[in-house]
């Protein structure tokens, strides 16, 4: 009984494997309309490939199916292919598509309560993420055309690396599709070899097509041609030379005019590159091109490796080394049906979309826009953008605040949530747990809505953020554990938000992280206006995978002018996740080492003065000697000002005309009107009246009213100051003395009537009086000075030296003639004490010529001012 009964599963068991998925005791007519259709799966996500046959009412064959696994997948009917028939859709087979498909050929039968009337798009979709896998419209106006990624032959060149074709001889045309699991910075290369050449040197002579992604999303194919093993250099007698472009053989004229490939379609999915392009046979140029005979063996040749964009050197998109690995050569004839591809192409890393890394101290700005490339699709018209990246993967770290400034629209209401499609899953008849937001989290760019959010060891690793009103506008959010947001105090986004910088101030030294935005080979942070002349750190991985940050001091655009330093840095780590790079390092904050020696030696961070900080990422960079392959592919506009003690960032603003106006109001009070108003009570005491009085004050007070202005200015415009500045703290100090004498004049005690000696408080306070503003001059002197240096040393200023000189000269000059006043002061006492021995008495008024401070002056010269208004002249009889 046992051994009958195995048999009959057995049975039943190979019953199902030759019929597929069919119920053969169902009884099918073929009454639809669709019955006998055929169409082609078109791809849209997990490699689906295939074809699909309608055999009756209730089932339906398909083909060569290839298909990477997804988690719940099911065949899905619906009214139409856009987002909302899809997402309304429904299960039409109670078979479900598990596991991975290579080439699979199957039957699938219909529910019983479903028929084809109901049905206008056949889908395969993975119900929980609501993808699109691929599809096919069952009803349609005009007979539709064959999807781009379907081709009549299909040959394996590799692991990764596959190439299709369709031969049109009418149109004497090649439709070509490369297709490889690679780096989305990667190229693939196929092309016909020389025929003349040798299997070892078939690369020389060979013309090919280089097709790939640019950094903008858009595919790219180019016609090169070989004549050496390099990148594509131009030699000192303008010839070109390496792996080429046809156009850069033609010269600047023939750039973009010379592709002898033209491209039909492209896409970039689950981590696998794919190039559809037209290449003619035999109409081809003459110099750069060879001719494909359809009919006969040739020789082909192909690699992958990785691309460098245009720069400022070659407006070209350029391969690098393809490695030992990644090329070869192979005899083809096009006109003979091949197809050994089976099953999809499975990339290890599948993840192409942009990771936004969430900092507590950085607020992440939400906006709602046009999608353009949605990673789960289908989608809406509108989704979520932050920080200008289309729905990206979120990553935050728990225990970390979560900032997010929402300004996508009241229409958008940002929720964080366990649904996939969110949209309010109560709605659906779901459950979810929201984990912040909700229908008050909306704002718009003028009025954003600010919502904090912190994960807690709670928090599951992966969720979702979505709006509550509309589904899929999100996307994933991936919750880790504490990293740098943790192990820094402060961090800023540097310019375009593609690079974060971040640093914890100490003492002595400063600890400094830099963290990618995207896939690159490497980071560069550089200290300066711009990358020329100034001091950059490079982070990096090697073949090997290991780690490296280097230090440099570049001085020009080229490779020669990038000079490997070394400064001291400790605590050093680089590392790459999913293709984005980290660098970490601690240096001193004042290199202990002789400036004149080692250049590095004058990179010293003042942590009180804004750190100008620029980027670049670029695809390669090495230990060894640089070349211009190394050049950046993407860089920072402008620098952004980092404020090391406020731990803020702003726009670098050029300051040096604001800086200006301050030193020349400081120059107006330090240099002429306070000095002015100290000459005038020293020397114009003996004119008539009170004249040299109100100059005095007039002077005083206006160069006070004038250093407070500038130093509101300047205060103003740099958003504070910092005490350890040494033009600071000698600018503070004469502001202070400046201050002082006005609420010195307030307090100071009754002058003494004539004929009475000064009381000792009032001589005290002259003595103070004139001490604090002579204090004041040298002091006041000498922050302009050290305030020139810190302008030359902020803005490089070329003339800061003649300034000096200039402003040397000036107080120098004003010295002298202080110097001759003085004598000639000094002479004019010595005569009126000379005049007053003669036993006359002069003027009635009190004689303030003779400054009280003066060594000169003696108790009979101050007994001998007269007390009365009356005039009375005694002279001597003549007998």
């Amino acid at each position: 009984m046992l051994r009958k009964s195995l048999l009959l599963f057995l049975f039943h068991l190979l019953s199902l494997l030759f019929s597929g998925y069919a119920d053969p005791a169902r009884n099918c007519t073929r009454n639809s309309p669709v019955v006998g259709s055929e169409s082609v799966f078109e791809m849209v996500q997990h490699q689906v490939r295939g074809s699909l046959k309608i055999t009756d009412d209730c089932s339906f064959r398909v083909s060569q199916f290839d298909m990477l696994p997804g988690s719940d997948v099911h065949w899905w009917g619906a009214q139409g292919p856009g987002f909302d028939n899809l997402t309304k859709g429904f299960i039409v087979s109670e078979a479900g598509l598990s596991g991975t498909y290579k080439n699979s050929s199957f039957n699938v039968s219909l529910m019983s309560n479903v028929t084809w009337g109901m049905i206008n798009v056949l889908a395969i979709w993975d119900r929980a993420n609501a993808s699109d896998f691929g599809h096919v419209v069952l009803r349609k106006e005009a007979p539709a055309k064959p999807p781009p990624t379907v081709f009549d032959n299909c040959k394996v060149l590799s692991k990764k690396f596959r190439l299709r074709w369709s031969l049109n001889v009418s149109e004497d045309s090649l439709e070509i599709g490369l297709e490889a699991a690679i780096g989305i910075t990667d190229f693939m290369a196929f092309g016909w070899a020389d025929p003349s050449a040798e299997d070892s040197d078939l690369m020389i002579g060979g013309d090919i097509a280089v097709a790939g992604f640019k950094e903008d999303g858009l595919p790219f194919v180019d016609d090169f041609f070989i004549t050496k093993y390099s990148e594509c250099v131009k030699n000192g007698d303008g010839v070109v030379q390496g792996v080429c472009p046809d156009s850069a053989y033609e010269g600047p004229s023939g750039v973009g005019l010379a592709n002898h490939s033209m491209l039909v379609y492209g896409h970039r999915k689950d981590g696998v590159t794919f190039v559809r392009y037209q290449w003619h046979l035999s109409k081809v140029d003459a110099n750069y091109d060879r001719p494909v005979n359809h009919s006969a063996n040739m020789k082909v040749i192909w690699a992958l490796g990785p691309i460098k964009p245009p720069d400022s050197i070659s407006p070209y998109y350029l391969p690098q080394n393809h490695g030992p690995e990644n090329y070869g050569h192979l005899v083809l004839n096009v006109s003979e049906h091949v197809n050994d591809c089976t099953g999809p192409l499975d990339a290890e890393d599948k993840e192409d979309q942009d990771i936004i890394i969430a900092d507590a101290n950085v607020p992440l700005v939400v906006t709602s826009a046009p999608a353009m490339h949605y990673p789960n699709p289908p989608n809406p018209d509108k989704v979520l953008y932050i920080n200008k990246k289309e729905a990206p993967v979120l990553r935050v770290e728990r225990g970390v605040p979560v900032k997010f400034s929402i300004q996508a629209g009241h229409d958008v209401a940002l929720y964080i949530t366990s649904d996939p499609l969110g949209g309010n899953a109560t709605t659906r008849n779901l459950t979810e747990t929201i984990y912040a937001g909700g229908p008050d989290a909306h704002g718009v760019q003028a009025s954003p809505t600010e919502l904090i959010w912190a994960p807690d060891r709670n928090t599951p690793d992966h969720i979702y953020y979505h709006s509550l009103y509309d589904q899929k506008m999100g996307w994933r959010v991936e919750v880790v554990d504490g990293g740098l947001s943790d192990m820094y105090n402060n961090s800023v986004n540097l310019d375009d938000q593609q690079v974060t910088f971040f640093w914890t101030l100490s003492k002595h030294s400063i600890s400094i992280a830099a963290r990618g935005e995207k896939k690159s080979g490497y980071i560069a942070v550089g200290f300066g206006s711009g990358m020329v002349n100034s001091f950059v750190y490079v982070g990096w991985m090697d073949d090997t995978g290991i780690g490296h940050v280097n230090s440099y001091w570049i001085d020009g655009k080229d490779a020669s002018s990038i000079h490997r330093t070394r400064e001291n840095l400790t605590h050093v780590r680089c590392k790459t996740e999913n293709g984005i790079i980290t660098w970490e390092f601690t240096r001193p904050l004042d290199p202990s080492c002789k400036r004149e020696k080692r250049v590095e030696c004058k990179n010293i961070i003042d942590p009180t003065t804004p750190l100008k900080v620029v980027w670049a990422v670029g695809a390669k960079w090495s230990s060894d000697r640089l070349t211009n392959r190394n050049m950046h592919s993407s860089t920072s506009n402008r620098p952004i000002r980092v404020h090391l003690m406020r731990g803020s960032a702003e726009a670098e603003q050029d300051l040096l005309p604001v800086l200006a106006v301050h030193g020349f109001m400081m120059f107006v009070a330090w240099g002429i009107l306070f000095p002015g108003g100290i000459l005038a009570t020293r020397y114009l005491k003996h004119l008539k009246g009170d004249g040299w009085f109100r100059i005095h004050v007039y002077l005083q007070y206006s160069g006070l009213i004038i250093v407070l202005l500038a130093l509101l200015f300047a205060v103003a415009e740099l958003r504070g100051f910092y005490v350890r500045s040494t033009h600071v703290k000698f600018g503070l100090a004469s502001i202070f003395f400046a201050c002082i004498q006005p609420v010195n004049a307030f307090v100071r005690p009754q002058k003494p009537a004539n004929g009475e000696q000064a009381p000792f408080k009032r001589v005290i306070w002259e003595y103070f009086h004139a001490f604090a503003g002579r204090c004041a001059i040298v002091v006041g002197i000498a922050a302009l000075f050290t305030g020139m240096k810190h302008l030359g040393d902020r803005y490089d200023v070329e003339n800061v030296r003649g300034l000096n000189w200039a402003m040397a000269i000036w107080f120098l000059v004003g010295a002298l003639i202080v110097i001759y006043l003085e004598h000639q002061e000094r002479q004019r006492i010595k005569k009126q004490v000379s005049a007053k021995s003669n036993w006359v008495f002069g003027n009635i008024e009190e004689d303030d010529s003779v400054d009280l401070l003066s060594s000169t002056r003696t108790t009979a010269d101050k007994e001998s001012l007269p007390s009365g208004r009356m005039e009375v002249q005694l002279e001597p009889l003549n007998r």
